[in-house]
């Protein structure tokens, strides 16, 4: 999908085709709308499909009348049935004329833009719109973020006797989340670093200022990942050290209460031995089995006591 946008006087409006000062932006692009594109503004295809490849790393290059930037921005998907986040390229062409920006899905990124969401957002100041989606980047990894560490206490309030193995399974996608997180946040933070020395457009000095809040915003970003990190990992570690423990409880009983059951069962033994019943005590007593019962029984209670005070039981 290809749309065309424009704006006049602060706000937003859709073209029917390529204009000077525009907004084009690309969707999951076909092959013929990539080639239009690429003979229309006479870019590499290549560039204009960068995009489109899941694994291409975040980098800018400069081209002979244009320039190639790729970053990294989040998106939600679907994973094991349930909502979880990760990254994708997001391509950003910049001409003298105007700026394209290709992806594979409709971010909230961009659709903040296109819903006129934006002050002072305006097509024809293409690297001021650069550093606003960039901005607005940053602001979405931290709102994501945010999200993750809430279901992140969430699973923790649940440490205890309601600790599942599905937590420590969802942990680790939550683990695995902020590595894709801290890896395309480095790699968007050398992007900015070389947009710093970027002249190849006019800049204003409120565009200098936005750009530094930019670094400002992605920097807080990674330590926001970093820490998160840290938390997550240690949470893990209790939960197993939890699971642990539970599992050492188990045995615990298991072990008190084969101690315990093995008396009667040795007695019992003993008694059924092929000797002389002369040498059995109570072998002639009246009422001797009761009698054997009732000592047997009594073995067991003082045992279970002895093992209650060493907290066996």
């Amino acid at each position: 999908m290809m749309k065309f946008f424009k704006t006049e006087n602060q706000r937003i409006y859709e073209e029917t085709g390529l204009c000077d000062g525009c907004w084009i932006q690309m969707i999951a692009p076909t092959t013929e709308e990539c080639e239009k594109i690429a003979e229309s503004l006479r870019v590499d295809i290549e560039d204009v499909q960068a995009a489109l490849d899941e694994e291409e790393s975040s980098r800018i290059e400069l081209q002979d009348g244009y320039t190639l930037i790729l970053v990294d921005i989040p998106t939600s998907e679907v994973r094991h049935e349930k909502q979880a986040y990760t990254t994708i390229p997001l391509g950003i062409i910049l001409t003298q004329e105007v700026i394209v920006t290709v992806c594979t899905e409709d971010t909230a990124v961009l659709k903040n833009f296109v819903e006129n969401r934006v002050k002072e957002f305006s097509t024809k100041k293409r690297l001021r719109f650069v550093y606003q989606i960039l901005y607005r980047t940053a602001g979405n990894y931290q709102a994501n973020l945010r999200i993750i560490d809430k279901k992140r206490t969430e699973i923790e309030e649940r440490v205890g006797d309601s600790t599942e193995d599905v937590d420590l399974i969802e942990l680790h996608e939550l683990e695995s989340t902020l590595v894709y997180f801290a890896t395309s946040l480095r790699a968007n933070g050398v992007v900015l670093d070389r947009l710093t020395r970027y002249k190849r457009l006019e800049q204003y000095p409120e565009d200098k200022e936005l750009l530094d809040d930019v670094i400002v915003e992605n920097r807080q970003a990674i330590e926001m990942t970093s820490i998160y990190r840290d938390i997550i990992n240690g949470t893990r570690e209790l939960m197993s050290s939890i699971l642990d423990n539970r599992l050492n409880n188990v045995m615990k009983y298991l072990t008190s209460i084969t101690i315990v059951m093995a008396i009667p069962t040795v007695i019992s033994g003993i008694y059924g031995m092929n000797v002389d019943e002369k040498w059995m005590p109570f072998s002639d007593t009246p009422h001797g089995f009761l009698i054997i019962c009732v000592l047997t029984l009594l073995i067991c209670i003082l045992t279970l006591l002895f093992l209650r005070k060493k907290k066996m039981l």
